[in-house]
């Protein structure tokens, strides 16, 4: 009967923390995982039509961390406990550095592609960039609704590996000169970055006001 008693114990708690969410937030973990399982599967659609191997291993490697970053949110969202294997941080390859290539070069004007040949490198790291991007606007907004405590941490935590995500994606699209960064000139710029000031200090307990 004691051992009965316990694993009863053990039942309800296991399942009052796998049932701990806000209406809200079930509605909103649920497009979250649905959005990564969507961009899980146009990566998978993408990567017949890859060329470029460099595209290849990146995509290949941020294919792998979406699986893996999937599975565990999908351990906490239906256990409630700290998961078996934990998000890891996303590390994007750095062989060609991390520098930004700014100015315009002259490329042929974009346009939508007629057939599924048409479709280029240029594209499919386009849609890669355009998928990361918006899924870690949603993460972000969805983190910010989230009552139960090691799920919100694990969403939140993985808003950065999606903007890491994006980025390499923008380096490798802007040192093919497929998302080119123009700049101002740089008395703009300095008009620009020299336009705001720091603010003051707030008197602290010691300060004047609290002497009067």
């Amino acid at each position: 009967m004691q051992n009965d008693h316990q694993d009863n114990i053990q039942q309800s708690t296991a399942m009052s923390q796998s049932l701990n969410h806000g209406g809200h937030e079930l509605f909103d973990v649920s497009e979250v995982l649905s959005m990564s399982i969507g961009v899980i599967d146009q990566y998978t659609i993408f990567r017949q039509h890859v060329k470029d191997q460099e595209l290849m291993q990146i995509l290949d490697h941020q294919l792998d961390f979406l699986k893996q970053e999937y599975n565990t949110t999908l351990e906490i969202f239906q256990t409630g406990s700290k998961p078996s294997q934990s998000i890891k941080t996303y590390d994007m390859k750095m062989d060609h550095g991390n520098s930004t290539v700014f100015g315009l070069t002259q490329m042929p004007p974009s346009k939508p592609v007629q057939s599924v040949n048409e479709i280029s490198d240029q594209s499919i790291s386009g849609y890669m960039l355009g998928h990361v991007k918006s899924g870690a606007s949603l993460k972000a907004m969805t983190a910010l609704e989230m009552t139960h405590p090691v799920l919100r941490r694990a969403v939140a935590d993985s808003v950065a590996n999606w903007v890491e995500m994006a980025y390499e994606l923008f380096l490798y699209q802007n040192r093919h000169h497929y998302y080119q960064v123009p700049q101002l000139s740089q008395g703009d710029m300095q008009q620009m970055t020299n336009g705001y000031a720091k603010a003051p200090a707030t008197a602290g307990p010691s300060g004047s006001q609290m002497m009067q």
